[in-house]
């Protein structure tokens, strides 16, 4: 007699974004009862089709929950001190409370140096050497979004960390630095594996909760016969393949044998955008020294 197949549970991203979003909108209006109003300035550096459907969809969630918001588009060609200077002119501004530069910028441009110039109290992003900084040390208020995103979804679907072995396949200074220090905040055995890691099949297959961000299918594929059984999968990667929109997983092959895991889209994309959010209303509250639930 053939077994019926296990079907785990799907980490729905979209539903725990909605709820972040929610809580946000009610933030702020709280804070416009107080006469402050938060704003998020965006700076998009030239004209790349991906980077400005990112900015679009973050100024479309900033007004869904009533923040405003200030949209910079300088050229591609932009100096380094036109561009420092256009950030030092947000800093000053006090009606901005959060400043988000669209990554990657071009390769003329020391990125670096770029972030590092924003105040941290208006580093939405988290991703300033005094924010990242903080994180590492427990102390962040801002922290990066798509990482704090994951753990609200793993905490949203009450998955425990504690003692629990988590491989993270990504080391990048967006995702898997900061993801391994916010993991290991709470109690988690984590293990960073990237591209010179050898037997990535038997790290995946002894953890507990497996979080994949490679994004390049023609290199990397997290298949069910690589993770063991009610494992939780959470996939970060976000790529084009075979003309659809993918992750690192097919998701119907690794729910299968997983116990939770999420989708690409509708897993951690909405998330990143949510996490901005309550970013940029913290920030706005802190500026003004108002308490807000967390």
């Amino acid at each position: 007699m053939k077994l019926p197949t296990l079907t785990g549970t799907k980490i729905d991203g979209l539903e725990v974004a909605k709820n972040i979003k929610q809580e946000v909108s009610q933030i702020v209006q709280s804070l416009k009862s107080q006469d402050v109003i938060p704003c998020l300035a965006t700076i998009l550096v030239g004209d790349d089709s991906a980077s400005q459907t990112y900015v679009k969809n973050k100024h479309k969630a900033c007004e869904e929950v009533g923040i405003i918001t200030k949209d910079h588009r300088p050229p591609v060609d932009i100096s380094q001190n036109e561009l420092n200077e256009l950030i030092d002119m947000l800093n000053e501004d006090s009606s901005v409370h959060g400043i988000l530069v669209q990554l990657p910028l071009p390769n003329h441009l020391n990125e670096f140096d770029i972030i590092t110039r924003i105040l941290p109290e208006k580093d939405v992003d988290g991703l300033t050497p005094h924010s990242i900084g903080l994180l590492a040390t427990g102390k962040a208020i801002l922290k990066p979004c798509t990482p704090s995103g994951i753990i609200e979804m793993l905490d949203y679907y009450k998955i425990s960390l504690e003692a629990k072995n988590v491989v993270v396949i990504n080391r990048s200074s967006l995702v898997g630095k900061p993801l391994y220090h916010l993991l290991l905040q709470k109690n988690a055995t984590v293990t960073t594996c990237h591209s010179k890691t050898k037997d990535l099949d038997k790290f995946c297959h002894e953890a507990d909760i497996v979080i994949t961000g490679v994004g390049d299918r023609d290199k990397f594929t997290l298949t069910s016969d690589m993770i063991k059984d009610a494992a939780v999968v959470i996939d970060v990667a976000i790529t084009h393949h075979d003309g659809k929109l993918k992750g690192d997983t097919d998701f119907d092959d690794i729910i299968s044998k997983a116990l939770f895991a999420s989708p690409v889209p509708g897993g951690v994309g909405p998330m990143t955008v949510a996490m901005l959010l309550k970013n940029t209303v913290t920030a706005t509250a802190l500026s003004k020294g108002i308490a807000i639930k967390s």
